[in-house]
């Protein structure tokens, strides 16, 4: 696709500073579930969440937290669609939940149509966003993980007015 089409998918969402963070050390499971949930609460239809870590940084994990409260979609059945690209779950929000680990670049992900589900009536989840990050709307979340010695985990999120919705 001409490259008109990547920057007109950016035009349609508002262009805000992204300089609201929160940074937090996760202890064990229970907390990145616990924020997963927090954050849910904040999202809504529409909602772009892009996930950035290495290979078990958690990012599925969070995923599943997010599933669960949003779209009351049980945890257990929320897997990454690391081999098919997309995996839907549908309830009260639908959450579409991508994992591009394995994708080529920008133009595979339109080739496939999935740019659609970036304004789609429910909270698109991204693995591996960096992948397509022309694409993304500028003011998505931003949710990095990263290993920081055993169970724990260092998270942080970044997008308007996240500082003041996810302070615990």
């Amino acid at each position: 696709m001409p490259s008109d089409h990547r920057s007109s998918l950016n035009t349609h969402h508002s262009k805000k500073n992204l300089h609201h963070s929160i940074d937090k050390t996760l202890n064990n499971l229970e907390e990145t579930l616990a924020m997963s949930r927090l954050l849910a609460r904040y999202l809504g239809k529409n909602s772009v969440v892009c996930f950035f870590g290495e290979l078990g940084a958690g990012k599925t994990t969070f995923i599943k937290g997010l599933a669960a409260a949003c779209a009351d979609y049980p945890m257990e059945d929320v897997c990454s669609p690391t081999f098919t690209y997309l995996n839907i779950y549908l309830g009260s929000i639908n959450i579409y939940h991508f994992d591009l680990y394995r994708l080529k670049d920008e133009d595979e992900f339109l080739s496939m149509g999935f740019d659609e589900f970036l304004t789609a009536d429910g909270i698109c989840c991204i693995e591996w966003s960096e992948r397509i990050q022309a694409l993304v709307p500028e003011d998505c979340i931003k949710v990095i993980l990263t290993h920081a010695g055993g169970d724990k985990r260092r998270i942080k999120i970044m997008g308007i007015g996240i500082d003041e919705k996810l302070s615990l």
